[in-house]
C-alpha cells in the first residue's frame, strides 16, 4: 500500500537519482547507507556522557543512536495507533525516522560536547564548527571516507537532520559576537536552500530561535525521542555510575525547591535509586514519555507543499516539564562535577595540541623546526593541498580531528607529543 504522506518532492536526490528501481523504498535506502558508514562505526568509540571505554556498560555516541531510533521509530507508532490524522495509507514512515535518529549525532567529534566547543574555539578565524552542521556536512559531501563524497540523501532525511536552520555568519551579525552553537557553516546555504525547496525563509522567522523552531514533523520527532533518551538513559548511567546518589539528589533538590513526595518525578527516582530498580524506572518513564506526543495540524511555508510541515508534535506540559527537570538534574550535579570536567580539560588539551600543530602545518604551510614533518595519511594531506583557500583548508583539518574517536585522538595526541609512546610499525590514519 502506497503511502501518501510523501511525495516525490520528499524523496527526491540532489543528483536526480532515481531509486524507483529499488526494493526497497528511498527511506530505507537512507538508513541502509548510514549504517555501512566508517562515520556510524566510529561513534562506538565517541563519549556520549562518560568517556567512552572507562567501562563496557555505558553508553556511547552510538549506544544512544540507536536508543533514539528505538524511541523515535515508537513514537510514529504511537501517533500511528492514536491520532485520527494519520491512516494506513497516511503515515509517518518509521524508516525514515530511524534513518535521522541513527544520523543525528554522526557530526560529534571526541570528547563530547567538550571537544565540540573546543574545536568551534579553534575554528573561530575559519566558520567555526558545530556538530550538527557537520552531520550536515557528512551527509552530502564527507561520509564516505575513501571516496571523499556524501552519501546522496533524500529531501526528506537531509531536511529531518536539520535541527538548525541559520548559518554562522547570519548569526554572527545578528548578535554581534561568534556563535557558540545552533549553526550551519556558510558554504551549507546551497544545502539548506535544496532542502527548503527554494523557499527563502520569511521576515518572522528571524535567525536563531525562531528559525530553529521550523522543523518538519520527522524532526520535531527525532528531538523529543533525543531528549527522552538524554533525559532519562544518561539518568540511569549517572546513577550507576555513583555520580547521582540519593544524598546528592536530594541535596541539590533542596537548594532548588524541587518536592521529593513520592508522587514527585524525584521522590520516584529516589524510590528506584533506594529499591535498585533504575532500570525498570527508566524503562516504564520512556512509554510514558512516548505515549506524551500528540499530533496537532500546521500552516506554514512548506505546509502546502510536503505534509512533513502540514503537522507538529505537541507534548504534554507535565512529561515536558518532568523531562527539563532530569535534563537539569543531570547537567547540573554530574555534568558539571570536577571529576567530568577534569576529564573534558584533558579532551580539550588534547585536541588543542593536535590543532595547533595540524594547524600550523597545513593550514598556514609553516615548516616545524624546519622541516615538512607529515603528520597526516597521505589522502588527507593531498586533499588539503589542492583546497584553494585557508578557509577550506581549515575546514579539512578540522573534518580530520572531528572524526577521530577518544581513543584515535588520545593515541594520536600520545605518538606526537609523548616521547615514550609509539611504534614504526603502528597503524596510522
Amino acid at each position: 500500500m502506497q503511502n501518501r504522506f510523501y511525495q516525490a518532492f520528499d524523496t527526491e536526490r540532489a543528483s536526480g537519482y532515481d531509486t524507483s528501481g529499488d526494493f526497497r523504498s528511498p527511506f530505507q535506502i537512507d538508513r541502509d547507507r548510514v549504517l555501512h558508514t566508517p562515520a556510524f562505526r566510529r561513534m562506538q568509540s565517541k563519549t556520549q556522557v562518560f568517556w567512552s571505554g572507562e567501562y563496557d556498560f555505558y553508553r556511547t555516541r552510538l549506544t544512544h543512536s540507536l536508543e533514539v531510533a528505538q524511541i523515535g521509530k515508537s513514537i510514529c507508532h504511537w501517533l500511528a495507533h492514536s491520532s485520527d490524522l494519520l491512516h494506513d495509507d497516511f503515515h509517518i514512515d518509521g524508516d525514515l525516522v530511524e534513518a535521522i535518529c541513527l544520523s543525528h549525532d554522526l557530526g560529534h567529534p571526541p570528547f563530547g560536547h567538550a571537544g565540540e566547543r573546543s574545536l568551534n574555539h579553534f575554528m573561530a578565524g575559519y566558520g567555526g564548527f558545530e556538530g550538527n552542521a557537520q552531520t550536515l556536512r557528512l551527509l552530502t559531501e564527507r561520509i564516505f571516507s575513501q571516496s571523499r563524497k556524501g552519501m546522496d540523501p533524500s529531501r526528506a532525511f537531509l531536511d529531518g537532520v536539520l535541527k538548525y536552520k541559520s548559518l554562522w555568519s547570519e548569526l554572527k551579525t545578528t548578535t554581534g559576537k561568534l556563535p557558540k552553537n545552533h549553526f550551519l557553516y556558510d558554504a551549507q546555504e546551497k544545502h539548506l536552500s535544496w532542502a527548503m525547496g527554494g523557499n527563502d525563509f520569511p521576515a518572522e522567522l528571524t535567525p536563531g530561535k525562531e528559525r530553529d523552531g521550523f522543523k518538519s514533523i520527522e524532526c520535531q520527532i527525532m528531538d523529543w525521542a533525543d531528549d527522552t533518551a538524554y533525559s532519562l538513559n544518561d539518568l540511569a548511567d549517572s546513577v550507576k555510575a555513583g555520580f547521582l546518589t540519593v544524598e546528592r539528589i536530594e541535596r541539590w533538590a533542596e537548594r532548588k525547591g524541587h518536592a521529593i513526595s513520592d508522587d514527585a518525578p524525584l521522590g520516584a527516582l529516589l524510590q528506584a535509586i533506594r529499591g535498585q530498580r533504575i532500570e525498570p524506572f527508566v524503562g516504564k518513564r520512556i512509554g510514558r514519555y512516548i505515549q506524551s506526543a500528540h499530533l496537532v495540524g500546521a500552516v506554514n511555508l512548506l505546509s502546502a507543499t510536503s505534509h512533513r510541515y502540514a503537522f507538529e508534535v505537541v507534548i504534554d506540559e507535565e512529561i515536558r516539564a518532568e523531562c527539563e527537570l532530569f535534563k537539569q538534574l543531570a547537567f547540573e550535579v554530574v555534568f558539571l562535577s570536577p571529576q567530568l570536567k577534569q576529564l573534558e580539560h584533558k579532551g580539550s588539551y588534547m585536541l588543542r595540541q593536535l590543532w595547533q600543530v595540524m594547524e600550523k602545518r597545513y593550514v598556514l604551510g609553516e615548516a616545524i623546526d624546519g622541516q615538512d614533518f607529515a603528520l597526516l595519511p597521505d589522502a588527507d594531506a593531498a586533499e588539503i593541498q589542492q583546497a584553494e583557500t585557508v578557509e577550506q583548508k581549515a575546514r579539512l583539518v578540522c573534518d580530520f580531528l572531528a572524526g577521530m574517536t577518544d581513543g584515535y585522538a588520545a593515541r594520536t595526541f600520545r605518538r606526537l607529543f609523548e616521547p615514550g609512546f609509539g611504534s614504526i610499525g603502528d597503524l596510522v590514519g
